[in-house]
């Protein structure tokens, strides 16, 4: 069998019934992985009626086409639905075991659909899918529960959801393993209102490639990382670095972005970590690079069993809420993955609440916290939003209807695009990521494309990297022309393409060390294809395009494709004092945007670009 499984099962929850559908290699070559597995059946199945917390939602579980290749960064799967936080298309990735556990089974995703009437979890084996009771788990943190799911299987892989997804928190996310999250767009709560309490499956093997010499040219190609510390500095510090490096450019989102550098930024990073909390750094499935951290103890006994904070956990909960403890952080990390909580709208909403503090809107005893930088009032709040208990409740819906609800001008500072919360990079230092953030088709996201300063160096490898793409010229990150939209949407392309191949972007180019010349390369050994970056990118931008569609089926416009109004006013201190997001320059790059991709001008797709791609046209 190749590394192409072709089996794609689909599950009723309400009636119990399960089949299989075998799809056909030229289904991969079109689709890929991934999203390409959710997006034909999304347009399919969801309107602007469908009740993301009904049965009608069909969640799905994705493997990236490459998953279980034994190669660096082959690890990622993505989870799809309509968003109970957004309304609009919702999507959340994650690395780890999971991906090739379920690839190695047989299986390139799973389709549950309607209800069950009590908790369940699934049990994937030898391509087959079982409907298991799981009323013993439901109720339970996902490490309990993770644990009893090993006394009940032995070594397994599993996803789950915690308290957060069965009390329907709207960003709910879903715990891998316990360490790494499907954490944007709310599918743990998706998840939940199905009352499927995990998928679970035998820990993965490696899967055999096609042409296993190729591979070791793949690997060889590849030994050259270690050399260079830009990707070396991965192992040392994981993402924590970025703490540091985003403060000294003065875009480190402080006090829910009303500022771009925290003072106590050394106290939160990643030297500070490692030298005083990290215990060990690990590794997705058969990858060298071990960027991720587990961190113990402190005045709160962080359980390592969870993992460690990256960036962006760090950030959201720290300088976002002016807090600079970091076994505070750590400790906020933790509950969010005891809970199945998504760490950037946890603490996104937090930081909200503690600007309506701030600003005089709510008394500290109404919001139960004190403004920014209360460390004692955030941790308490973790466990009632998980189970919506007294504000907990208000706070679990996201800042966009909590501040709906709480009126008195809070809207101005509910910081989100499309109502998913902003992740925790200041575009006004990168007006690129502007647009990525708009753009999203998920809402606000910081994994669209590779972030600006990458190309801003004439001669740096991920400059020399992207020149295949026709990005030939360093690029000003403070720029939008458009020399730099045509940029971003190449790079946007590239992204996505690795996003149906099942890549990790810190191995692959342009952020990753691997070029983007030798990915043809690396999918015939795998797959024996011959294949180009030609149809890849044509792989991407079908994919793209059909999220556009589904978006564009549930109601969304171009008038969802905005940015909060503090996005538009100066950073008021440090490097880039006085910088903002340039708003006539936005419009202008987001309409040269659209019509890059064959959109128009409200960012609808033509007709003729819907043949090119091979999509239906009665979709538009």
């Amino acid at each position: 069998m190749t590394l192409w499984k072709g089996r794609r099962t689909w599950v009723d929850l309400s009636s119990g019934d399960i089949r299989n559908e075998d799809l056909p290699e030229s289904y991969a070559r079109k689709w890929g992985g991934m999203r390409g597995l959710a997006l034909p059946i999304l347009m399919d199945k969801l309107s602007p009626e469908t009740d993301p917390l009904g049965s009608d939602n069909p969640l799905i579980i994705a493997c990236g086409l490459l998953n279980g290749l034994p190669f660096h960064g082959l690890n990622r799967y993505g989870v799809y639905a309509r968003s109970p936080l957004t309304g609009a298309y919702g999507e959340s990735e994650a690395g780890g075991f999971f991906g090739p556990g379920l690839k190695g089974q047989g299986i390139e995703a799973i389709v549950m659909e309607g209800q069950a009437e009590k908790p369940v979890y699934l049990w994937v084996e030898n391509g087959k899918v079982e409907i298991r009771d799981a009323s013993h788990l439901w109720g339970l943190e996902t490490g309990p529960a993770m644990d009893i799911l090993k006394k009940e299987h032995g070594k397994i892989t599993a996803i789950m959801i915690g308290p957060g997804g069965e009390n329907l928190v709207r960003y709910a996310c879903i715990l891998n393993d316990l360490h790494h999250a499907n954490g944007r767009t709310g599918m743990g709560a998706v998840m939940g209102s199905k009352k499927i309490k995990a998928v679970v499956c035998p820990y993965p093997k490696a899967q055999e490639p096609w042409d296993r010499e190729l591979l070791k040219q793949m690997h060889e190609a590849y030994r050259g990382w270690k050399e260079i510390p830009f990707y070396w500095g991965l192992r040392e510090f994981g993402t924590t670095a970025t703490v540091e490096g985003n403060n000294d450019s003065g875009m480190l989102p402080t006090r829910n972005f009303r500022e771009g550098v925290f003072e106590g930024a050394s106290k939160v990073g990643g030297r500070y970590m490692n030298e005083n909390m990290l215990i060990d750094r690990y590794a997705c499935f058969s990858c060298a690079v071990r960027c991720k951290r587990v961190v113990e103890g402190g005045k709160h006994n962080v359980d390592p069993a969870y993992g460690g904070p990256e960036y962006e956990t760090i950030g959201a909960f720290g300088p976002l809420c002016g807090i600079d403890d970091l076994e505070t952080i750590a400790k906020a990390h933790e509950l969010c993955n005891r809970f199945g909580l998504d760490t950037i709208s946890t603490g996104a909403t937090v930081a909200w609440l503690m600007e309506c503090v701030e600003e005089g809107i709510m008394s500290p005893e109404e919001a139960e916290i004190m403004g920014f930088g209360d460390e004692e009032g955030l941790l308490p709040l973790i466990e009632k939003i998980s189970r919506r208990e007294g504000l907990g409740n208000l706070l679990a819906e996201g800042v966009k209807r909590a501040s709906e609800r709480v009126g008195k001008g809070s809207d101005r500072f509910a910081l989100h695009v499309k109502g998913q919360e902003l992740p925790l990079h200041d575009p006004r230092g990168k007006y690129g990521l502007a647009l990525a953030y708009a753009l999203a088709p998920g809402g606000a996201d910081h994994m669209q494309f590779p972030h600006d300063p990458l190309f801003s160096k004439e001669g740096s490898i991920p400059m020399e990297a992207v020149k295949c793409l026709g990005v030939n010229e360093a690029l000003s990150p403070l720029s939008l022309d458009e020399k730099k939209t045509l940029a971003v949407t190449y790079l946007w392309l590239s992204w996505s393409m690795m996003n149906h191949l099942g890549m990790c972007f810190f191995v692959f180019a342009s952020r990753g060390y691997f070029p983007h010349t030798l990915v043809p390369s690396l999918m015939e050994s795998a797959l024996g294809w011959k294949t180009s970056l030609w149809e890849l990118m044509k792989m991407a931008e079908r994919g793209l395009t059909a999220t556009r569609l589904v978006n564009l089926r549930l109601g969304l416009s171009e008038k969802d494709d905005i940015l909060p109004a503090r996005l538009f006013e100066p950073i008021p201190e440090g490097p880039l004092k006085g910088k903002s997001v340039p708003e006539d320059e936005f419009w202008k790059a987001r309409e040269l945007y659209y019509r890059l991709l064959g959109w128009d001008e409200d960012g609808i797709p033509s007709e003729t670009k819907m043949i090119e791609l091979g999509l239906n046209t009665d979709k538009i």
